[in-house]
């Protein structure tokens, strides 16, 4: 509504500019504009609309006073695909809300598994339940906004305070916790090199303090790096009227796209928040796919040389060591691979949207947001998929966590421990 009522407006203004009434151009508003199209389609004999009377001024003006209309010259992010896009973009509010409904149900069972006892002990599973927790959190606020905006919205049109507000926190609260997100994977990231790289110092570099500087920077880094996102965005007011002539106010979450701060702002968010960390991310799973290639390569060269029982005995041992860490090091290689597909191109569209400008914000990145933010979600609710898929004691927990409270009542009970001490007297021969 707004774009079609400020075209309108520029439309009525070098009409009245050039019919020379200058001084009433900066009086006019919305409401006039409409009551005259209406008025005039009123009269009309074949009962036209007003957008068939815009047509005709616009064309009448338009030879009469020799006028060119200045025309959207914008035209990136167009052809077929666009198309495309724009067809996901009508189904996503569905699809957003069934990632939610089972990303959060996964989550909260990657927490319950990784607060086991037997699971809590690795640092690194500390840095996956916090990671887990993020992701809860942003699809749990996730869905009143899909709710509101995909389904209800669409049919009232109605755009009061209260509904500002919310997508104003909504839209703080996501990046904050989604740059969370970014700073514990690229957490985990270094934790792993660290760990492979220094595997002779990893007690001394991969303590217990440092994963919890580790994840208490995660959480307090983000709203430091969130500043100038705070400052740009905030709610505005407009005046709007429907085809019946009521008007009312309009409240939406808007900035200032020509200030210095909007700058900073994209590049921040482009460059700090997405780019650098994906640009580290990806260094780092090339050397840890490097680091897999040559333990394999170990392992092959040591069962090919291995001769002696004794050293065949030593060999395997350390394969299953081997195969453990190369196992928990294919995990995370995942979920970094899976974290640079997501993040990549949101980081790369910022980018271009700060080189390019405003038009190339309104015409690519806005259409590609509910596509990434669709990939942003799918990435936080498919890991509970790739923990059972990769890593054994991550299954094996999870199984006895779900198993324990369903038959604990079939099982038999347990000895006590008198019985127990009874019984290894009676072994004892």
């Amino acid at each position: 509504m707004s774009n079609k009522s400020q075209t309108l407006l520029d439309i009525f203004q070098e009409i009245l500019a050039a019919s020379g009434n200058s001084s009433d151009s900066k009086s006019i508003n919305e409401t006039q504009i409409l009551s005259v199209l209406r008025e005039t389609a009123t009269k009309s004999k074949g009962g036209e609309n007003i957008g068939s009377v815009l047509v005709k001024v616009v064309s009448d003006v338009q030879s009469k006073y020799n006028l060119s209309i200045k025309t959207e010259t914008c035209t990136y992010c167009e052809g077929d695909f666009r198309d495309v896009i724009e067809t996901y973009n009508s189904i996503h509010g569905y699809v957003s809300l069934l990632v939610c409904l089972i990303g959060v149900l996964a989550n909260t069972m990657n927490v319950a598994v990784l607060t086991r006892r037997d699971m809590a002990a690795a640092p690194i599973n500390r840095l996956l339940k916090w990671l887990a927790v993020a992701d809860v959190f942003v699809m749990l606020e996730y869905v009143p906004f899909a709710i509101y905006k995909y389904l209800i919205l669409p049919e009232t049109l109605d755009f009061p305070y209260s509904w500002a507000m919310y997508l104003l926190f909504h839209m703080h609260f996501a990046q904050i916790l989604h740059t969370a997100s970014i700073c514990l994977t690229l957490s985990l990231a270094i934790w792993r090199y660290l760990a492979i790289k220094y595997s002779d110092r990893s007690h001394i570099l991969c303590t217990e303090r440092r994963c919890s500087i580790a994840i208490l920077s995660s959480f307090i880094l983000p709203p430091i790096l969130c500043i100038p996102t705070f400052m740009v965005f905030d709610i505005h007011t407009k005046d709007v009227s429907d085809m019946n002539g009521h008007t009312g106010t309009a409240y939406h979450v808007d900035s200032d796209s020509q200030g210095t701060l909007y700058q900073v702002n994209f590049w921040v968010h482009a460059v700090l928040i997405k780019l650098l960390p994906c640009s580290i991310l990806t260094v780092i799973s090339l050397w840890l796919i490097r680091a897999l290639y040559n333990a394999n390569q170990h392992q092959k060269n040591l069962r090919n040389y291995s001769a002696c029982p004794a050293a065949e005995k030593m060999v395997k041992r350390q394969h299953k060591a081997d195969k453990r860490t190369d196992r928990t090091t294919k995990m995370l290689l995942a979920v970094l691979l899976l974290f640079l597909v997501t993040e990549l191109p949101q980081g790369i569209l910022g980018l271009m949207s700060g080189l390019l400008g405003w038009c190339f914000f309104k015409k690519c990145y806005n259409l590609f947001g509910e596509l990434m933010d669709f990939l942003a979600l799918l990435n936080g609710a498919i890991n509970f998929v790739l923990y059972c898929s990769m890593s054994r004691q991550f299954r094996q927990t999870f199984r006895q966590l779900l198993l324990q409270r369903h038959l604990a009542r079939f099982l038999p009970p347990t000895a006590s421990h008198s019985d127990n001490q009874n019984t290894a007297k009676t072994s004892v021969p």
